[in-house]
């Protein structure tokens, strides 16, 4: 199955003696159960107290929240998550729940909106989930970001964005993997700090926005860069053999950084560069792919079961690896073009993409 989670760089818990924000719960079919109550850290859930539910299935906690620092408080029970709170100072909010993971809430506005951001990620992982053809799983990757860019924007001063803004597809693969996503990511930051400004939430923005600023900022100048010599690669391909970079026998040379864990990097392979090897690779393209799985079982597996006829290597260091060191790769998928000796940067689309090739292999 795959999951979508979001994460944050490190945020700080609260202090005690905080102003309180009241959670008044009833789980329907649940009495004398024990309900953890838990708040977001990092990327993983900081428990604050373990309740248990009277026999009514109803439960009341109060959780501290300094003023204009909103938190996100979660319920679970038997590790299934029961509710998502986004909560203010003061705020008292009244939620009715079952044990499956539904729920109502009222008293709490920005709550009611995080139930409603929560229930568009599980409805595209349900969609996802339910199909294996790749074309149909890009469809609906290419709606559902339309579909978080929108929500992004028109509600750039609610914190309800965090989860979207910070949703992976994998361990190593944001839902917002595009370069350009920087400026939405500012524009977003800039609005917050407005409303938010000593929110923690808000302050792991504003890292994580600096990062991809840094990285747009040098992918613009590689591609302004003239051309020059490349870094030497030695990587291992599925059968451990090293593959060396500079003796790889091409006219044109598609270096190919990726993730095999990555659904859309895969549905890459199949729509995007597999035409490209079909068209070109009689006229002297050869692609390098650089998977930057630290599973190399999974990665050999994927390359085997795509039919992946081009050259394929992983070293198993994932994001340490040198060769994303080398080649300053923020993200993946990111791609350049070697020909000549003379490294580039490979035009976004694939429709530029095939103009270069066109220009490279004549």
């Amino acid at each position: 199955m795959r999951s979508f989670r979001f994460f944050l760089p490190a945020l700080l818990l609260l202090a005690a003696c905080s102003p309180k924000a009241r959670i008044d719960c009833t789980v329907a079919g649940a009495p004398g159960s024990q309900v953890e109550v838990k708040l977001l850290d990092v990327n993983v859930y900081r428990v604050l107290d373990t309740v248990r539910t009277d026999a009514s299935g109803r439960l009341r906690y109060a959780v501290d929240v300094k003023p204009g620092q909103p938190e996100f408080v979660y319920l679970f029970r038997d590790g299934t998550k029961l509710a998502s709170l986004l909560l203010s100072e003061g705020e008292k909010a009244v939620v009715k729940a079952d044990t499956l993971g539904s729920y109502e809430v009222e008293g709490s506005p920005e709550s009611v909106k995080l139930a409603d951001v929560e229930g568009r990620i599980a409805r595209f992982t349900r969609e996802i989930n339910s199909t294996e053809d790749t074309r149909q799983m890009s469809s609906l990757f290419v709606k559902f970001y339309r579909e978080c860019t929108k929500y992004v924007m028109d509600n750039s001063k609610s914190l309800t964005v965090i989860p979207l803004l910070f949703q992976q597809l994998d361990a190593n693969t944001p839902v917002f993997c595009q370069h350009t996503d920087a400026i939405l990511f500012r524009r977003t930051l800039d609005s917050l700090q407005t409303v938010y400004p000593e929110s923690a939430y808000v302050k792991a923005l504003e890292r994580e926005t600096v990062r991809r600023e840094d990285a747009l900022r040098l992918r613009t100048m590689i591609g302004e860069a003239t051309p020059s010599d490349y870094p030497e690669l030695n990587l291992p391909d599925i059968n451990g053999q090293k593959v060396q970079l500079s003796a790889v026998e091409a006219k044109t040379i598609l270096l190919h950084f990726w993730n095999s864990s990555s659904a859309a990097d895969k549905m890459f392979n199949l729509d995007q560069l597999m035409p490209l090897w079909e068209r070109w690779s009689g006229r002297g393209l050869q692609i390098y792919a650089v998977d930057v799985n630290p599973d190399k079982a999974m990665w050999a597996s994927v390359v085997r079961a795509q039919n992946l006829p081009w050259i394929n290597v992983n070293d198993g260091l994932g994001a340490a690896s040198s060769s994303v060191v080398l080649y300053n790769v923020a993200s993946v998928p990111t791609t350049f073009l070697l020909s000549a000796g003379e490294l580039s940067t490979a035009p976004g689309s694939v429709q530029g993409l095939e103009k270069e090739l066109s220009r490279l292999l004549k």
